[in-house]
């Protein structure tokens, strides 16, 4: 399942037994590859010529020409949406700005001090959660500037623990 944004509209895209669904309603399609990165596609008899542009995977960004008209489109798979259901989907930047809570718990540990350079992936905290030591690593690249919590600190969800 994809959620598929382009400019201001929002669709739900499924792939089930091969038969494309657009918002839970069954979409024709017969696509063929024309070109390095062209298609002609047939759906309820028009047809499309689509020109992929621009990709970026890591951002999940496409922009495309069909039939002249440039479109740029943003996809989350079922993972992008499960990360932003559990508020978490915004630790996919390369710079850190800020380090919060993903869960409520309890600090056990602070593995950086203020000044310390971080790169993405790097542990910073050690949280404690239903009984579980969960290792909070850096979302991105930064310069530790402030630390919001304390060993033995209890936080919430979303609470802000460490600033970049």
């Amino acid at each position: 399942m994809y959620k598929v944004n382009i400019n201001e509209n929002t669709y739900q895209v499924d792939l089930i037994n091969g038969i494309t669904q657009v918002d839970e309603e069954q979409v024709l399609l017969d696509i063929e590859k024309v070109g390095e990165n062209s298609y002609h596609i047939l759906s309820d008899h028009q047809s499309y010529f689509l020109q992929v542009l621009s990709l970026d995977p890591d951002k999940k960004l496409i922009n495309v020409k069909i039939n002249g008209s440039t479109i740029s489109l943003s996809l989350q798979d079922r993972y992008d949406l499960l990360l932003a259901k559990l508020g978490m989907d915004k630790t996919t930047s390369t710079e850190a700005n800020e380090l919060s809570a993903p869960m409520p718990g309890l600090i056990l540990e602070i593995r950086v001090k203020e000044g310390d350079e971080v790169s993405k992936g790097d542990p910073v905290v050690v949280l404690e959660a239903m009984k579980m030591e969960n290792v909070i690593k850096s979302p991105g690249s930064g310069t530790v500037m402030a630390i919001a919590v304390k060993t033995g600190d209890n936080v919430e969800k979303n609470q802000v623990l460490i600033r970049f």
